[in-house]
């Protein structure tokens, strides 16, 4: 718990002080006078201003934002010998610069951070695919549990190859968005038996993006190995004499390949309050055994389903994922554009009803997120900073008053019509762009509580 709130904390102030320095740089460079530079809202907490006419700088309590206070007549009287560093009194295209700065800011964060995250190098699952669910599109291209995604392809032409587990999840969903086929080099895991697989990923609306779409695609969870792994002691698994390391053949008449097999059979031979004794044939150092398992019954979700006390598996194969100095940086810029216009694709189709507007996250599942990342490993929360920075960066652009990007639209009206918006437009849009942001904000914050209840 405090490691996840320490990670949402310092992913906020990073990403805040990135945000308001790009304004305040650009501000400065051209000549406006920046008052205050603050990092959150509400009370301030820590303040530090070197000289009294020099900008002050502050944190205060409620860290969900931050602003630049810039010297401004339309929010109060400037004495004569400043109006020329008054933010209102400079050239269309200095305002511009100083309102876009921020949004650049962070994009070009994420470009740094992806490619700090390339340079370390990440540990990614191989992309040896599970068994695929019954009716998928996976299960009717004939992939298999075991396959090898080595490449992938949308016009059987180019072939490009398939780094990690990860990188066929992230080709998916862009083909998803794009309604493309997409095609796969598989092998088996040795690499032998290469054949063409085709997902007719075209079949699948873009309102199919979101948390549910690798299931219905059938790419779930990499491959594991039906290797027992801990035995819980007195536990149904530890009675029926199943031991750590031994290898699941088959149970009753189904032959395992994958250990979500195993869990899937553990799980459903519970029924109408009843455990079904189901016959395990194992593998022990060489040795076949024959063992009758009778799981335990427990309620989860609702449900009762069995438990034997044995986690299945072992943990799956495991790639390193690391670019040198160049082709890192142009991974990273690949990769913050991408994921530019899938923010922007995925708010345009949530507006118009095309996407599901579960998809919308906030402040709760970010520090889940957060909190994840930093448990996994420096290179793991770089590349959450870098995703989390292009959502900002893409989100300031939106043409909503209150954001960087209405005071663009702002900007582009006075640049066609030689004349500023006037100050009642610009109090009925600023009231407007308000309860936009509340709609969102508690839009957000719902679908965060209903993901954490388990609703979504």
């Amino acid at each position: 718990m405090i490691t996840t709130v320490l990670a949402f904390v310092l992913t906020l102030g990073v990403l805040i002080v990135i945000h308001e320095y790009g304004h305040y740089r650009v501000a400065v460079a051209c000549g406006v006078r920046v008052l205050r530079f603050s990092v959150g809202f509400g009370r301030v907490l820590w303040r530090r201003q070197s000289t009294p006419d020099s900008t002050e700088f502050v944190v205060c309590a409620l860290p969900l934002g931050g602003y630049v206070k810039m010297l401004d007549e339309r929010e109060g009287p400037v004495s004569p010998d400043q109006l020329d560093r008054s933010f209102n009194r400079k050239r269309l295209w200095q305002r511009t610069a100083i309102v876009a700065a921020g949004p650049a800011a962070n994009l070009l964060l994420a470009v740094v951070l992806y490619a700090a995250a390339h340079w370390i190098g990440i540990d990614e699952p191989k992309a040896v695919l599970g068994p695929p669910p019954v009716a998928s599109l996976a299960e009717r291209a004939g992939l298999r549990a075991g396959d090898w995604a080595q490449a992938y392809s949308t016009d059987g032409v180019e072939w490009i190859d398939l780094h990690s587990m990860t990188d066929l999840r992230w080709q998916i969903t862009q083909a998803v968005l794009h309604g493309e086929k997409l095609q796969l080099m598989v092998t088996d895991r040795a690499g032998r038996g290469q054949r063409r697989v085709t997902l007719d990923i075209d079949s699948l609306g873009s309102a199919e993006v979101d948390a549910k779409l690798m299931q219905r695609v059938g790419v779930g969870n990499p491959f594991s190995e039906p290797v027992l792994g801990k035995v819980t002691p007195d536990s149904a698994g530890a009675r029926a004499g199943l031991q750590p390391g031994d290898r699941v053949l088959r149970i009753d008449d189904v032959e395992i390949v994958d250990a979500a097999k195993v869990r899937e059979l553990i799980r459903t031979s519970a029924s109408g309050g009843i455990a079904r004794t189901m016959q395990w044939h194992i593998e022990r150092a060489g040795r076949s055994l024959d063992l009758p398992v009778t799981a335990a019954i427990v309620t989860e979700g609702g449900q009762q389903v069995g438990r034997v006390g044995v986690l299945p598996g072992q943990p799956p194969e495991m790639v390193t994922v690391r670019y040198g100095a160049f082709d890192g940086l142009r991974q990273a810029v690949r990769q913050t554009w991408q994921m530019s216009v899938l923010t922007v694709k995925m708010l345009g189709k949530m507006l118009i009803g095309q996407a599901s507007l579960k998809n919308l996250s906030g402040p709760l599942t970010i520090a889940d997120y957060a909190g994840q990342s930093v448990r996994l490993g420096l290179a793991y929360y770089l590349g959450f900073l870098a995703v989390v920075s292009v959502s900002l960066g893409v989100l300031n652009l939106l043409p909503l008053p209150i954001l960087d990007g209405g005071h663009l639209m702002y900007y582009l009206f006075e640049g066609v019509t030689g004349r500023p918006v006037s100050e009642l437009w610009l109090d009925r849009l600023q009231r407007g762009g308000v309860a936009i942001m509340l709609m969102m904000m508690s839009l957000a914050l719902y679908n965060d509580v209903a993901r954490l209840l388990g609703l979504q």
